[in-house]
């Protein structure tokens, strides 16, 4: 991941921003997470660039929007961006929108679907709302409107990285007899497992909020087990954005999966 960048929106341009106050966070994070993808969407098929290129622009227009819808609707809150200069100002702000314009850059330059948008809203610390478009697939999920949980696969299947597989993931697995499916980003690998095609998510290679936040709320809505992977909780709008580990699951599978986690962890510091 790119290096972490925040910024605070308490002061912002909001030149062209057509806001609804009664909207809700709920829909606003929806509404700005597909108006996203829109643009996302239209530069990829516009096919005047490619590669890094398309997802440098794609980055920078979505963020650009963003940023100015959520400081002209809600002027009073914090923004935390991947794209964002940081500000310690956000530290003092209860409520801090928590943005990744494009996650998955890679995999939205060479055309793939398994990229996403997240836009999420952490109060107090804790993911309180979120939406993760998934423009590839047309499907948006939300914290308001959770999907029913699909049955259990059998074997289980573990998400791990399309390019880079996790030591902890692969020795978790092997111990439970999960499937390896590899996959894009790290809102695609969440909302898979939201959406029934895997069980488990468990990444130990480092991430940041941007990363987690929208896809933690919308998996902790829709009754999976959400924590780091020594299972505490996870807590946002810290000085360092950076979170070096994240669980998804179902519920039923979390205690092995730690159980897992910490031998591996235990095996290693030996």
């Amino acid at each position: 991941m790119d290096k972490a960048k925040a910024s605070d929106n308490s002061v912002g341009d909001t030149e062209g921003a057509d806001c609804d106050m009664n909207e809700t966070d709920e829909a606003l994070a929806v509404r700005l997470a597909e108006a996203a993808g829109v643009i996302l969407l239209g530069l990829r098929e516009a096919g005047e660039l490619t590669g890094k290129a398309l997802g440098a622009a794609g980055d920078r227009d979505a963020n650009a929007m963003l940023c100015r819808e959520l400081r002209a609707a809600r002027p009073d809150d914090a923004i935390l961006s991947e794209e964002e200069k940081d500000s310690a100002a956000r530290l003092s702000h209860s409520r801090v929108w928590i943005v990744d314009p494009l996650d998955g850059t890679r995999e939205y330059g060479e055309g793939r679907s398994d990229w996403a948008v997240h836009v999420a809203l952490a109060v107090d610390g804790v993911a309180a709302v979120g939406a993760v478009a998934l423009p590839g697939l047309g499907l948006t999920l939300t914290s308001g409107t959770p999907l029913p949980l699909a049955p259990a696969s059998r074997p289980p299947k573990m998400l791990v990285s399309r390019t880079r597989p996790a030591a902890e993931a692969v020795h978790v697995a092997e111990r439970m007899g999960a499937e390896l499916v590899a996959m894009g980003s790290a809102g695609a690998k969440a909302m898979a497992v939201v959406r029934g095609e895997a069980d488990i998510y468990l990444h130990t290679g480092g991430q940041y909020e941007w990363d987690n936040c929208a896809p933690a709320a919308v998996a902790a809505a829709a009754g999976l087990h959400v924590s780091r992977a020594d299972g505490s909780p996870i807590r946002y709008n810290n000085a360092n954005p950076y979170l070096p580990d994240l669980l998804i699951c179902r519920r039923e599978l979390a205690d092995e999966v730690l159980r897992l986690a910490a031998s591996y962890r235990t095996d290693v510091a030996d």
